[in-house]
């Protein structure tokens, strides 16, 4: 399972590369502050898996991120155990992102 990080995160938004991002967050954390993924909480990722979500999103690339990059790290082992291995966790999560970025 790999990692990514914010800068090389920033770049593949810069450069338009195809991903999906994935933020693991729950609701009110999410509309607190958001770096554009979309919302799936981690409570959620198992449903999501069995309704089929994941798979839609075929062999893109798929970076999840949370606050601090644990609760990411834990979504990322869910999707491996279900076959689903095209994953990054964003290290550092949206901390990262908003110390850098923001």
């Amino acid at each position: 399972m790999e990692d990514i990080t914010v800068e090389e995160l920033k770049a593949k938004i810069d450069n338009k590369e195809t991903f999906k991002l994935i933020d693991v967050r729950e609701t009110e954390e999410f509309n607190e502050y958001n770096i554009g993924g979309q919302l799936i909480p981690l409570g959620l990722v198992e449903t999501r898996i069995l309704d089929g979500t994941f798979k839609e999103m075929g062999d893109t690339e798929i970076i999840i991120h949370c606050r601090s990059g644990k609760r990411s790290k834990m979504a990322q082992h869910i999707l491996a155990q279900a076959g689903i291995t095209n994953t990054k966790n964003l290290t550092g999560g949206v901390m990262a992102w908003a110390d850098k970025y923001q």
